[in-house]
């Protein structure tokens, strides 16, 4: 490992060299790609910095404590020496999850889909809560978000969302976040306080580029229809919404939140590259998703990852034994110290994995 940093170390100062490089300032689209990767780099090659000099001070504080007779300051090297061994050790972990194989995909906006599942009115309810509590944590992080498609039920609550996240590190914090959400409370509509449990299924895909997913325009049927709401000079009067179907998989994609046909499209499109891109991630990944199957980031849709739990006020996932006791909190979108969690047993679990 210390081999491949100090390579890491040579390939940063290059990198460096080559951003300040008028020929490679020039043009523009390989100085964007040398400032990002060097940009990548620099944590690890900083705390690489802070490894040799903690191991420095250590053998310096060492090498005192063998050569003084003063028993003061042998004692105060012998601390120092301490010190400077433990903060080595700390760092030398740091580094190993600093060398991780990034996620391709950390980097990229995400499209994310709610759906009511068991529970009726209840489900629908807990899905417009959840596509509450994910837009105010977006707004924590300065993120943008775009409706693509939300399918309002009777009661106000939500058959189906699909809607856009951009900003920096998107999927990176939401991946996580894929699966069945479970939730246990009274209902709005219980007349006798009885707890009902109900299901919404979240899923969380990263936006597919064109040079990931390429679709062609004979492989896609498009149909055009008059858009539903709650009235207007609008609505149903133009043929704006649209419904693709991707003919070789059978995916099909609605949008009707634009009232341009031309914009609606251009959203369903990106939705469809995106749930594509997964299908086909998915595949790839099927046999390496079984052995991992229970361990954090499967993406495995079937499978309960957490429960809300309404009554006694905590919220638990189910894949890192995590429970926090501040859900209304929590459901205001202050899920951080949960996301940040599951990032670590991610961390973790693949420190651990067999090579």
């Amino acid at each position: 490992m210390l081999e491949k940093l100090e390579d890491l170390v040579k390939k940063f100062d290059a990198l460096t060299e080559r951003s300040a490089d008028p020929a490679v300032l020039a043009r523009q689209d390989e100085w964007r790609k040398v400032v990002k990767e060097r940009s990548r780099i620099e944590p690890i090659v900083d705390t690489f910095h802070a490894y040799k000099k903690a191991i420095s001070n250590s053998e310096q504080a060492e090498a005192l404590r063998d050569a003084e007779s003063d028993p003061d300051l042998v004692e105060m090297a012998a601390d120092e020496a301490k010190a400077g061994r433990e903060q080595a050790a700390a760092l030398y972990e740091k580094l190993k999850i600093l060398l991780l194989p990034p996620d391709p995909n950390d980097d990229k906006n995400v499209i994310m889909e709610i759906r009511a599942g068991a529970g009726g009115d209840e489900a629908g309810l807990f899905g417009r809560d959840l596509m509450r509590m994910y837009r105010m944590y977006a707004e924590s992080q300065r993120w943008k978000v775009e409706d693509i498609s939300v399918n309002i039920g009777e009661l106000g609550g939500i058959k189906e969302a699909v809607f856009m996240i951009t900003g920096d590190s998107v999927y990176a914090k939401l991946k996580f976040e894929c699966g069945v959400h479970r939730v246990q409370r009274v209902p709005d509509t219980e007349t006798q306080g009885r707890v009902h449990t109900s299901t919404v299924t979240v899923a969380v895909l990263p936006e597919a580029e064109d040079i990931v997913v390429e679709v062609n325009d004979r492989d896609l049927q498009v149909d055009t229809y008059r858009s539903g709401g709650a009235g207007g000079q609008h609505v149903n009067k133009t043929e704006s919404a649209i419904r693709i179907t991707h003919l070789p998989t059978g995916l099909v994609v609605t949008c009707e939140d634009e009232r341009s046909q031309i914009k609606n499209r251009d959203k369903a499109m990106r939705v469809l590259k995106s749930r594509l891109y997964d299908m086909y991630q998915t595949q790839a990944d099927k046999e390496y998703a079984e052995r991992r199957k229970g361990q954090v980031g499967t993406g495995d849709r079937s499978e309960r990852i957490r429960t809300y739990n309404f009554p006694q006020g905590r919220v638990t996932d189910h894949r890192v034994g995590f429970t926090l006791y501040n859900l209304p909190v929590f459901m205001n979108g202050d899920i951080g110290e949960l996301i940040e969690g599951l990032r670590l047993a991610d961390q973790t679990e693949k420190l651990n994995r067999p090579e």
